[in-house]
């Protein structure tokens, strides 16, 4: 089935077509614009400063009981090397991911191998075996993977 078009209306449409995609072609092609490098902490301006740390004095302010602790995460942040903090980054993501079951599975990992000794603590890990940790790198649901409906040979 063909539709009837006058050139004219064939005519409009390419036109409207080409004036739409030369006005999208810079927003898919232009480069990111290069960002000169953000300046040291006592280059920037107080409006600056001031976004960076409100965030960190409302936790402060709000939970007065986790301020000894805000405080000791911060030292020990102070204390990391790059590739610890990079370690404790890849934490950060994996616990995020992780359903209330594993998060559980974790804590009592953990706990249990804080009693350990040092020996016994690389021994029992989940590294030194080849076997998979019980705690998946990613959060999986039952229906994330289904059955196959049939065997296959």
């Amino acid at each position: 089935m063909t539709f009837p078009c006058t050139l004219s209306s064939r005519l409009r449409l390419s036109n409207w077509l080409l004036l739409g995609c030369l006005a999208a072609g810079p927003a898919f092609a232009a480069t990111p614009p290069t960002t000169s490098p953000l300046p040291a902490w006592d280059e920037l301006s107080a409006e600056q400063r001031e976004q960076l740390t409100a965030p960190i004095r409302e936790r402060w302010n709000a939970e007065p009981a986790q301020r000894q602790r805000m405080l000791e995460r911060a030292r020990r942040w102070q204390q990391m090397t790059p590739e610890e903090r990079t370690r404790a980054h890849r934490g950060m993501k994996r616990w995020e991911h992780m359903t209330p079951e594993q998060r559980t599975q974790a804590r009592a990992l953990y706990g249990r191998m804080r009693t350990l000794a040092p020996a016994e603590r690389e021994a029992d890990s989940p590294r030194s075996t080849r076997t998979r940790p019980s705690i998946p790198l990613c959060r999986r649901t039952s229906d994330a993977w289904p059955a196959p409906s049939r065997t296959i040979r």
